[in-house]
């Protein structure tokens, strides 16, 4: 599926949104602002990377959402049994349970403090699917089947005028069965009268995340930039695997850029030309004359299809700014 096919998919039995409040346009969105932004900071001095390491090298989809109304994070246990509750009844096909009734699927619904990227922030919230076996134990323990959580993690130029009955957690990512996502999602909806929708991610925007990543330091050994590229127009699908060693991607991205800390569109073209003209002269083939689907490096994997793996928990918030950019983006 074509990304602007991915970008439009919401989930099953969606209503429409009848108060979405309208919000002004974010400045400064990675790809389409002329001046310089800063490079994706580093976690917050406060997080705790043991709280948030379970987030690390999974496969979340991304969605964007609308404001949620009326929620409330002193309820986060209400919702769990509500929620709860809906699951089984959709289960049933429908037919209506008892709320407090023991089910084959629990939920949890808790609060992720430390993923914020101001204090403004509101804090995440997760949403986590258990099962158990009725043949198994009541002491084992739950097996835990899928994993959601919403978040905003935003810099100085995302919208301020959210209403006052309203809850601002546009970035929602979701791992395990689709079938759960869009159940989940459904109760969401219906419950805080928002819209769930697929958050694809643009040629444009990989290219902007690639050279952000590759000018961030790891802790750890570095990865090589792996950039994938989809040739078009063949009977076949062909994808293109370019890996460029680290410390040569550092070092042409050093010799790219101008402010220390800063990034801008040129740069990020330029980045991209040299890429392009390296792998020209040694293949005789224009990357250029195909589209950009995947870029992995030590920080973090995206691909086009709206996918993201976090792989280093210390940029794990500074990922998180941009992906709420592209989430804002979408709703307004």
């Amino acid at each position: 599926m074509e990304s602007g096919d991915a970008a439009v998919r919401t989930l099953p039995s969606i209503g429409h949104l009848s108060r979405g409040p309208p919000f002004g346009r974010a400045h400064g969105r990675f790809g389409l602002s002329p001046s310089g932004r800063p490079l994706p900071p580093r976690s917050r001095e406060s997080a705790d990377p043991q709280k948030t390491a379970f987030l690390l090298r999974k496969r979340w989809a991304l969605y964007s959402v609308t404001p949620l109304y009326k929620f409330c994070g002193a309820h986060l246990r209400d919702y769990a049994r509500l929620l709860s509750a809906f699951i089984a009844a959709e289960k049933q096909k429908g037919l209506a349970v008892e709320v407090g009734v023991e089910l084959d699927i629990k939920v949890a619904v808790s609060c992720l403090p430390d993923l914020k990227g101001r204090d403004q922030d509101q804090a995440a919230i997760l949403v986590q699917l258990l099962s158990r076996s009725p043949a198994v134990s009541k002491n084992s323990e739950d097996k835990l089947i899928w994993s959601g959580w919403f978040c905003c993690v935003s810099g100085d130029d995302l919208p301020e005028n959210v209403p006052e009955d309203f809850t601002w957690l546009p970035l929602f990512l979701a791992n395990g069965a689709e079938s759960y996502t869009a159940i989940v999602g459904s109760w969401f909806q219906k419950t805080f009268d928002c819209c769930f929708r697929r958050l694809a991610i643009s040629p444009l925007s990989l290219s902007w995340m690639a050279a952000m990543w590759t000018g961030c330091k790891a802790d750890k050994t570095p990865s090589a930039l792996e950039l994938i590229f989809s040739v078009p127009c063949l009977p076949q699908p062909l994808d293109i695997s370019y890996a460029i060693h680290p410390e040569d991607a550092k070092a042409l991205w050093d010799t790219v850029q101008k402010t220390p800390g800063e990034i801008t569109q040129e740069e990020v073209d330029v980045f991209m030309d040299c890429l392009y003209s390296h792998f020209h002269r040694h293949f005789k083939i224009h990357l250029s004359a195909t589209r950009l689907v995947k870029v992995s490096t030590s920080i973090a994997s995206a691909h086009c299809d709206g996918t993201i793996k976090f792989l280093q928990s210390q940029y794990l918030t500074g990922v998180l700014m941009l992906l709420t950019e592209l989430a804002v983006s979408q709703i307004q």
